[in-house]
């Protein structure tokens, strides 16, 4: 009933997707084939081969005279040449930076735009992790970051929509709405729209991710980019390892933020010490955000499992209650450990030393501090953003 593959049919409701050709041909695709209206809203759009490739696609539906609406952050997109956004209004198409670093108030940079979400004709969406750029697609020399994403084509991508038009205009009132999931009966597969948006008192993400774990029976894999979870969720996971659930945790073996790795490494004692088991990704970025849970629930998305994503930045996750699909998933997630380092309290003693020692115990204070710092400013410009 799922699969991974690109040539999904078309009348499956839910498919994971992954980083690489995979999903920037559906992207494409999905571009392609618009009438109506396009919304892309994602946290960094990059003027490299990849987000040229997809700016063409965007300029053929303008083209077409399909309305094409672009939200991109204003410091994840901050190289977003200025001519192309003139160029692409000129157009006809809209675009808005979220909350620019540089404004008439303030220098800003504590609430992001994070989520990454594709809709087009109230009828397909791509939600995930990706952001669109060379770094996601790979080459033939180099792997691309390792991510996720869900395809959707179900009734839900109207309201998707609607949420996407609602956030570009600044409609407040409709952004604090939370999306009905909806039951695909054909394929029993329960799909819901989760969002953190903290200042617009949304926590669907977080709140899903500990109650799934307090409900855990028996196994939990979660895939953790940039790994410093809150007081909350670290002890909903050290309850589930004590109440003997299976954990494993597939983590950063290389980073392109090296202090947030070692802030994670700081983690390791304890959670080796409860039994939970550690996997470090070495063969490429590891960009992931996921979860499955007893091989029945399951989430992917652009919500990271830190103070960042909890309070500060906009997220965006899909749930999903369906045994096939997370069999599905839960199957790839262990050809992923196989090729990962586990890390054992024997391998990690040896690695352990009073140098790494104070390195990750330096990281991980100076590290929560910056997120203190950055999920406080908010609050300061809530009103403007």
């Amino acid at each position: 009933m799922f699969e991974s593959e690109k040539n999904n049919p078309s009348f499956m409701s839910v498919q994971l997707v992954h980083s690489g050709d995979d999903y920037f041909s559906r992207l494409e695709r999905i571009i392609n084939e618009a009438v109506i209206e396009i919304h892309i809203q994602t946290y960094i759009f990059s003027n490299d081969a990849t987000g040229k490739r997809i700016l063409f696609a965007i300029k053929e539906a303008l083209n077409r005279q399909v309305k094409v609406y672009l939200l991109l952050d204003g410091f994840g997109s901050l190289s977003f040449p200025n001519e192309i956004s003139a160029e692409f209004r000129k157009a006809g198409g809209h675009i808005r930076f979220f909350s620019p670093l540089f404004s008439a108030s303030s220098f800003y940079i504590g609430r992001r735009l994070h989520k990454k979400v594709v809709v087009a004709d109230g009828k397909v969406a791509l939600i995930g992790g990706i952001n669109i750029a060379n770094r996601y697609h790979g080459n033939s020399n180099e792997k691309p970051w390792l991510d996720f994403a869900i395809e959707i084509n179900s009734s839900i991508a109207k309201t998707i929509q609607s949420h996407c038009k609602a956030n570009y205009y600044k409609k407040k009132s409709a952004l604090r709405k939370t999306i009905p999931p909806i039951f695909e009966a054909e394929e029993k597969v329960m799909i819901q729209i989760l969002q953190n948006d903290w200042l617009n008192r949304k926590s669907e993400i977080s709140k899903a991710y500990i109650k799934s774990i307090h409900n855990a029976n028996e196994k939990i894999i979660i895939v953790g980019s940039y790994f410093l979870p809150g007081r909350k969720l670290t002890k909903a996971l050290l309850k589930a390892a004590k109440h003997k659930v299976k954990i494993q945790l597939i983590l950063s073996g290389v980073s392109d933020l090296p202090m947030t790795r070692r802030a994670s490494c700081y983690l390791y004692s304890k959670l080796l010490r409860h039994n939970i088991e550690l996997y470090e990704w070495n063969q490429s970025i590891l960009h992931g955000k996921a979860m499955v849970v007893d091989s029945s629930w399951s989430t992917i998305g652009s919500f990271n499992l830190n103070n960042l994503s909890s309070y500060a930045s906009i997220e965006m996750n899909v749930g999903i209650e369906s045994p096939a699909f997370a069999s599905l998933f839960e199957k790839e997630l262990q050809e992923i450990l196989l090729q990962c380092q586990k890390i054992t309290p024997k391998t990690f003693q040896t690695r352990n030393t009073i140098r790494s020692k104070i390195n990750n115990a330096l990281s991980y204070y100076i590290t929560r501090g910056i997120e203190i710092i950055v999920t406080y400013l908010p609050y300061k410009r809530f009103n403007h953003s």
